[in-house]
């Protein structure tokens, strides 16, 4: 049986500004704001939170499938999904359009300047959750506000367990949209940041939120993550990881972690640290999708931080 994960697909250019930002605008002209910083370093990476969650959980042995919209220019990013074998069937392509993009400046304190153009995520209602066999858990990631909207009542419709994952696309729904959104959900998991934001939206605690829940669950960063179940709070440990490189796509390998766990009917507590590993491995190398830990590497590095063994 399938996992099914509704979500983006994007772009991911990203570049850096040899420099700092703040010695290059000018506070007292921030209302006529007109700069151009050269950028040298410049690097395109595979992203959008569905291609990154898919891509973690085929390293885990799992079988996802993705449900996304693409624009014309998705053919070198249609070969790598060929090259990990995963499979384009449920990749609806949108004539006229641009696939996701994230323009990324970074300036040498880390500062950044984000543009991001959704293009074809803006039609993601077009797929539907009942075209997709097989499927026995989900997840709906940010995407198109309808599409989201429209997946997660499939999702619910159906009887199918999924995961809310509200991420970075919270801020266009509504406190009872959210409110509707985590009804229908199985399992919500949010960042520390989202898990506040969710809150000040629906005017609702995370214990309230979580009460119905098989689990809520919050990431904190370098600080581990806690996972809400059955009105227990259980900590979850951060692995160390041996270098400090990109965050960009944490979140979504802890998400693939979660997943997996899920679908083997593990205990919250191996399904957390399963989830905080791939994270952890995830920020050592730059970009979404190019950490490649066998399941063998995996296996033993989960008993290296934890103590005890896992059978992937």
């Amino acid at each position: 049986m399938h996992t099914l994960i509704c979500g983006s697909m994007a772009y991911d250019t990203i570049m850096v500004f040899q420099d700092q930002f703040k010695k290059h605008i000018l506070p007292e002209k921030i209302h006529m704001l007109n700069v151009a910083f050269l950028v040298p370093e410049m690097r395109r990476e595979f992203g959008g939170c569905a291609g990154n969650i898919a891509y973690n959980l085929k390293l885990l042995g799992g079988y996802p499938l993705i449900m996304a919209t693409v624009g014309d220019d998705f053919s070198t990013y249609a070969v790598r999904l060929e090259k990990f074998d995963l499979t384009q069937a449920h990749i609806r392509h949108i004539p006229g359009s641009y696939t996701g993009q994230a323009f990324i400046t970074t300036d040498l304190d880390d500062n950044q300047i984000t543009a991001f153009h959704p293009g074809a995520m803006s039609f993601s209602e077009q797929n539907h959750v009942s075209d997709a066999k097989t499927v026995s858990l989900g997840i709906v990631s940010p995407d198109g506000r309808e599409g989201m909207l429209q997946h997660a009542r499939e999702f619910h419709e159906a009887g199918t367990p999924w995961v809310f994952d509200p991420g970075q696309g919270m801020p266009m729904f509504t406190g009872d949209e959210l409110l509707r959104f985590v009804a229908q959900a199985d399992y919500v998991t949010v960042n520390d940041y989202e898990a506040q934001l969710l809150q000040d939206k629906t005017g609702k605690k995370i214990a309230e939120l979580a009460k119905g829940k098989r689990a809520l669950i919050i990431t904190r960063g370098g600080e581990g993550s806690t996972i809400y179940t059955d009105g227990k709070e259980i900590a979850i440990p951060c692995a160390k990881p041996v270098a400090l490189r990109d965050p960009t796509g944490c979140g979504d390998a802890y998400r693939a972690g979660l997943l997996h766990g899920i679908k083997q009917g593990w205990d919250w507590e191996t399904t957390g640290r399963l989830a905080s590993l791939l994270g952890t491995i995830k920020i050592a190398s730059r970009g979404g999708q190019n950490h490649a830990p066998t399941r063998d590497e995996l296996k033993s590095q989960f008993r290296e931080h934890f103590g005890y063994d896992i059978s992937l």
